[in-house]
């Protein structure tokens, strides 16, 4: 089916006919000019909006639209966990050019709403328009905290204890793993048309991704830790910082000293690795603890929590203890495993950033 068949307000009506909030703070949800909310006294309501641009931030050649949907949604839920609260509600804008059917949408938004029914999010709204340059993702997340619990970048103070969730580096080995694959095919496409031969005559492409599923699932269909916020309230844990890994920690860690005005030092061999991120970096010629802490799109949870609260983040299931935060004059270094100091420098991923 072309999209045109249905125009704007179908297609809209169409991907939203059957969602249902499931939260009593949405008053109004799609339909109307706005999204109408409302929310108790003693709470901060949170918002946060992430674009994700085909060609700079996904390749459609190797990520399903499916997939797409499901990680557009996480993307933003894991500001909202950031933050120490709880996602209610989203609104999706999408540029779509003509070579997407409504078929491929259907594809797309049947992810996005996997991922906001399992994080108790409604969809309420957004916006279609047309695009010349492929596919545009434009998703604004608003979430709710407690007004004494809301957590900022800025309130790490020395002797906190610095923490991660999960493991590190394997959604970057994922992407490496995919670019592999991609450009195998791509040889072979470019090798038929020399020859004179048509890409549709080659055989199916079977890309080598044996033993490799986990950091393809961390690259394409990563997960948000509600988890790591629910566990932190159980153990009646409120961190003084917090942020979530999209750059790379590196650059997390950085943007935390300079917001709370402290530094740093995280310890090599404290840093959470899976065993296929270490096998698939030394398969490539990585450095795998450069690719954990500059590799980006991990989306765990990096915080501080006072150092007394040592035995109770022990606790929480997930997080692992990394470092300390220092006086600001000590610096931001890593602490390798001969005992050597390297600065922490910001190598993460910056989309907007010159290349030279």
């Amino acid at each position: 089916m072309e999209i045109s068949e249905l125009g704007e307000f179908g297609l809209i009506g169409h991907l939203t006919k059957d969602i249902r909030p499931q939260n009593p703070e949405t008053v109004k949800g799609v339909g109307d000019d706005c999204a109408v909310l409302s929310y108790d006294e003693g709470r901060r309501v949170l918002v946060t909006t992430d674009l994700l641009l085909e060609g700079i931030h996904f390749d459609l050649q190797y990520v399903p639209l499916q997939h797409l949907g499901y990680k557009s949604a996480m993307v933003n839920l894991s500001d909202i966990y950031a933050m120490n609260g709880r996602p209610r509600q989203m609104t999706v804008s999408l540029g779509v050019s003509k070579r997407f059917s409504v078929e491929d949408l259907e594809a797309f938004y049947s992810g996005l709403r996997l991922a906001c029914e399992r994080h108790h999010c409604d969809i309420v709204g957004g916006d279609t328009s047309s695009s010349m340059t492929g596919l545009t993702i434009s998703i604004t997340c608003i979430g709710d905290v407690a007004t004494d619990k809301v957590v900022y970048r800025s309130g790490a103070q020395p002797n906190d204890l610095i923490c991660v969730s999960g493991d590190l580096g394997a959604a970057y080995m994922g992407l490496q793993l995919l670019e592999r694959e991609k450009s195998v095919y791509n040889a072979m496409v470019a090798e038929a048309v020399k020859k004179g031969q048509s890409p549709s005559s080659l055989p199916p492409f079977e890309p080598d991704f044996s033993g490799r599923e986990y950091l393809l699932e961390r690259q394409l269909r990563p997960e948000a830790r509600r988890d790591i916020i629910e566990g932190l309230e159980k153990a009646g844990i409120v961190p003084t910082s917090m942020m979530d890994i999209s750059d790379g920690l590196s650059s997390e860690l950085l943007h935390i000293c300079k917001a709370s005005n402290v530094g740093c030092r995280v310890y090599e061999e404290r840093i959470p690795l899976d065993y296929q991120t270490a096998v698939m970096a030394e398969e490539l010629n990585f450095n795998v603890v450069t690719c954990a802490m500059n590799g980006g799109e991990d989306y765990e949870l990096l915080f501080t929590v006072p150092l007394s609260m040592h035995e109770r983040v022990e606790t929480v299931a997930g997080v692992k203890v990394i470092g300390h935060i220092t006086k600001p004059e000590l610096g931001k270094v890593m602490v390798g495993r001969d005992g050597s100091e390297m600065t922490l420098k910001a190598q993460g991923w910056n989309p907007l950033k010159s290349e030279k």
